[in-house]
């Protein structure tokens, strides 16, 4: 059997981040990270790629964080060369919109669903990258569970996020369906348990992989 090839695209929880009250902290070890918890579950015959990265928004470019740029942490500004660069690809599962809660960026539920649609726009119209003739990829939307309770580190960070999160699953149901991307909301399956009120335990690692797997298992198929 060929192989088959799974992008995970996402911010710090896609990454492993390890909660505490007030960073910085480590990465989970890479058997407990959501994505290698779901190719185990796949089993044999599936890679899956890790590409997370700490901070990462939708579309919107972070002019607070000096190391990256600030459009280093904007999703679809890295999306194309990410996808690009790990053709071909069978699947990729997209789980971002955490960061755009920020107080900072001051953006509606529905604007930040909008974002999340761009980012499958990108994927289902790469259509072979640079020089390539790979198919695009199926395509899997997440949305992020609600923010939990926020430690002081985070509260003024994510001010009014909380409410706002609770709004995301319909819009994010809405966009995937628009773009034919299968659906998972994560807040179904899991809570955001970690001390920082950010971040998922290691057990929530593990019960989001399982959940993902089973929807990838679908497209895959």
């Amino acid at each position: 059997m060929a192989e088959r090839r799974v992008l995970c695209f996402g911010d710090s929880n896609t990454w492993g981040f390890v909660p505490v009250a007030t960073p910085p902290s480590t990465r989970y070890a890479r058997d407990l990270r959501w994505p290698q918890v779901m190719a185990a579950a796949l089993g044999s015959g599936v890679t899956v790629i890790e590409e997370a990265l700490n901070g990462r928004t939708t579309d919107l470019a972070d002019p607070s964080n000096p190391l990256l740029g600030g459009a280093g942490l904007d999703g679809a500004a890295f999306l194309p060369a990410a996808l690009a660069s790990h053709l071909p690809l069978d699947a990729v599962a997209i789980m971002l919109g955490t960061n755009d809660l920020k107080a900072q960026f001051d953006r509606p539920a529905d604007r930040i669903a909008l974002g999340a649609k761009r980012l499958l726009d990108i994927a289902r119209t790469l259509d072979g990258g640079v020089g390539t003739a790979y198919p695009n990829p199926r395509l899997l939307l997440i949305c992020p569970p609600p923010l939990g309770a926020l430690s002081p580190h985070f509260a003024e960070m994510f001010a009014g996020g909380i409410e706002k999160g609770r709004r995301l699953p319909p819009l994010y149901a809405a966009v995937a369906q628009a773009a034919g991307a299968a659906f998972l909301d994560a807040g179904s399956v899991i809570a955001t348990d970690g001390v920082d009120g950010l971040h998922f335990s290691a057990d929530t690692q593990r019960r989001l992989g399982l959940a993902v797997a089973e929807k990838v298992a679908v497209l895959l198929d």
